[in-house]
């Protein structure tokens, strides 16, 4: 064969291979990716159920609407302090080994709510136990979406739709049962549930994790930290708790229900809107889309201030799923390499950060003044913040 030929043979046979590397590499995060999301679906009912319980039982757990604020807080911010040690431990440990004990650590937290005395001293430790065990869970399902480029929001997408689907069943399940065993004993069996995800945590990979060299942990905030801080406080901690409250005094009979559907039909949104947000933003950019939808959002806190609450819930928890697989490319695409999980667990935190203050806000502000007033400054701190993201994508193009 002459020369060129043969050099014409090596190219097509080393295009090969490195095609074939990268479907593997592709197949391999999926995989991961699908394991890593099952698990903490099976996980995360402990969670978002006690926000639709605690705050409409407080007295069967032994607390006030402030105390129920504080515990439906404190999970989030003992992440703010536990993140950067977590992250080292992902990259020394890898996501197999952290995540399984996270799973056990979601499995006793869910146990105290069951079983500990109802006093929010006992209950305190519980809800720490679990912001740690998230934690871990969080990094591996943001870190292993992203870890091969092509693909990333799709898998990202998929994955939210995956967690999203164990807090839907979970809270329509624990609303149905809070009636029959009651709200404490709910928690029991979710547990049960919990246990399953330590199955899914020993097939993640072995070995070390991804470096978490690079940026701090939790400094100077960029404009998409804001953004994440406003959205946590909003979106996840005023919104969820404040549903809950208005809902029992909406409709006091049927609260539960009511108010365990709408936080479901967040989780619905997810699952169904997860996969065309991802699809989305592969098209459109990830970034102009966010800012779209975090605006459209504000309309809809603003809706339910204003008197309009369930179909302002309705925009909110649809326009949710649609961001929801949106934040984590906007950020691993400008902190590309070893930047990437510092800059992933950065954004969490500032989101733990505002999500920890929102339930704060609400316990204590929700008794004291008017929801318009209350709702009105959440939807203009969001747009705000968005807009403020856009000029900063922007500046970026130009």
């Amino acid at each position: 064969m002459p020369p060129a030929a043969n050099a014409a043979v090596r190219v097509v046979a080393s295009d090969m291979i490195t095609q074939a590397a990268g479907e593997r590499s592709a197949a391999d995060a999926d995989r991961a990716t699908r394991n890593a999301s099952i698990m903490l679906g099976l996980a995360l009912p402990t969670d978002t159920v006690l926000y639709l319980l605690l705050p409409l039982y407080p007295e069967a757990f032994g607390v006030t609407l402030a105390e129920a604020g504080l515990l439906l807080a404190a999970n989030r911010l003992v992440r703010i302090a536990g993140y950067g040690w977590v992250a080292r431990a992902y990259q020394r440990r890898g996501p197999r080994a952290v995540c399984a004990v996270a799973a056990i650590g979601a499995v006793a937290a869910s146990l105290g709510y069951a079983l500990l005395p109802g006093d929010v001293a006992w209950l305190l430790p519980a809800r720490l136990a679990w912001g740690l065990s998230f934690a871990a869970m969080n990094i591996a399902v943001q870190a292993l979406p992203t870890a091969v480029s092509d693909g990333m929001a799709r898998r990202s997408g998929r994955s939210r739709a995956i967690i999203a689907a164990g807090p839907m069943l979970g809270l329509i399940a624990g609303a149905a049962m809070a009636g029959a065993i009651g709200p404490r004993a709910v928690f029991a069996v979710l547990a049960a549930v919990a246990l399953l995800a330590l199955a899914f945590a020993l097939r993640l990979p072995t070995g070390r994790g991804q470096a978490v060299r690079g940026a701090p942990r939790f400094g100077r905030p960029t404009r998409v930290d804001v953004w994440s801080f406003v959205q946590g406080m909003t979106l996840d901690g005023l919104f969820i708790l404040g549903l809950a409250v208005l809902a029992r005094d909406s409709i006091p009979s049927d609260a539960a229900m009511a108010a365990g559907a709408a936080l479901a039909l967040r989780y619905v949104a997810e699952v169904v809107l997860g996969p065309p947000g991802g699809a989305l933003a592969e098209r459109f950019g990830a970034a102009r889309l966010l800012v779209l939808l975090s605006c459209a959002s504000a309309v809809g806190l603003a809706a339910i201030g204003f008197g309009a609450l369930w179909s302002g819930a309705l925009a909110v928890v649809l326009l949710r799923g649609l961001i929801q697989p949106l934040a984590a490319p906007v950020v691993a695409a400008a902190n590309p390499g070893a930047e990437r999980v510092p800059a992933l667990a950065r954004l969490a935190t500032w989101r733990d950060l505002g999500a920890g203050l929102g339930p704060l806000v609400a316990g204590v502000l929700l008794p004291l003044m008017p929801a318009a007033a209350l709702y009105g400054a959440a939807a203009t701190l969001l747009a705000a913040s968005a807009l403020a993201l856009a000029i900063t994508a922007a500046s970026r193009s130009t």
